[in-house]
């Protein structure tokens, strides 16, 4: 690797971080913009779990809101049901969101289900999970939902306290993913990406590599999840909806470009401000949605980061 492209990927992280760090500077002290910034984390967050799970391994998971909110709910139930600790049940529902997703993995890669196979697989798994949320009334309070507040997880309750908390969240996925990436495990990813029969013949071991990227991406959003179900005051299923994060995600790790260190996050910055653009439009900001993920598809596949590269000569993580 060149000294230009070593420096980059030492100095991206950090640079990523501190100007993160100062955006609060920027938004003034603006309750909305300072809202809509700590949403924006949580995502860029979620993004890069999907990219650690699909943009190395193929394996397309569409049941993103499903895992975050298996999390979510699994915390907050165990929380207001039996008087634990929120910091005890955040790990636990992390810990549920995780063991989930290795078990689609490992039955996806035993039973060799294609892409298109495990997608259907995991978007039944988010239907039933929804319908779940809305049939255990009891426990979860349907579409009304559960309010969060007052659980004891007083730091998610401050404006910039929750900013810096999931800010932190974010650093610790990149520099989980980066660690991966940059890693023999990084190797044996590009391998399974690049062509999985040839990776298998050559000695790597599929299972294993496909069910730990997504026992890993799986635990980061379950981790992100429970943290936003506090964060956000009250938790209910549209919070967690197909459409609210997976077809949200989708779009961010497109636009940015898979495979990528800096991809969810330019793809979350920029995201971010086409949702406030298109926001008044109601419902027909699905119509922009489809119209975004069409055109991704036709014209720009390989996502911002890598026509930075080639418009800047630079070896952008």
């Amino acid at each position: 690797m060149s000294t230009t492209g070593s420096w980059l990927r030492y100095a991206t992280l950090p640079s990523v971080g501190l100007v993160l760090a100062c955006l609060p500077l920027a938004i003034l002290g603006s309750a909305l913009y300072a809202r809509l910034a700590t949403q924006m984390l949580a995502y860029i967050a979620y993004t890069v779990a999907f990219n650690l799970i699909f943009g190395h391994t193929r394996q397309l998971f569409l049941c993103l809101g499903a895992l975050a909110g298996a999390s979510a709910y699994f915390s907050v139930i165990l929380t207001r049901e039996l008087g634990l600790s929120p910091w005890l049940t955040v790990l636990l529902g992390t810990a549920l969101a995780a063991a989930l997703g290795t078990l689609f993995s490992y039955i996806s890669v035993r039973r060799g289900l294609g892409v298109i196979f495990l997608g259907i697989v995991t978007l039944a798994f988010s239907l039933m999970f929804e319908n779940l949320l809305l049939g255990l009334r009891d426990l979860t309070r349907g579409e009304t939902g559960i309010v969060t507040k007052g659980l004891g997880f007083g730091i998610l309750g401050e404006r910039w306290a929750s900013y810096y908390v999931f800010l932190g969240l974010l650093l610790l996925a990149l520099a989980l993913y980066q660690a991966l990436v940059s890693s023999k495990i990084g190797l044996a990813l590009r391998a399974l990406s690049d062509d999985e029969l040839a990776a298998e013949l050559a000695g790597i071991n599929v299972v294993r590599y496909k069910v730990l990227a997504a026992g890993v991406g799986s635990a980061l959003l379950g981790v992100v999840g429970a943290c936003y179900a506090y964060y956000n005051g009250y938790v209910n299923p549209s919070i967690f909806s197909l459409v609210g994060v997976d077809v949200v995600v989708l779009v961010m790790l497109l636009f940015g470009g898979m495979g990528t260190l800096l991809g969810p996050v330019l793809g979350g910055a920029v995201f971010t401000v086409v949702n406030e653009l298109v926001r008044p439009l109601g419902p027909l900001n699905l119509l922009v949605y489809g119209a975004l993920l069409i055109v991704l598809f036709l014209a720009f596949r390989e996502g911002l980061v890598v026509a930075l590269r080639r418009a800047t000569g630079l070896p952008l993580p």
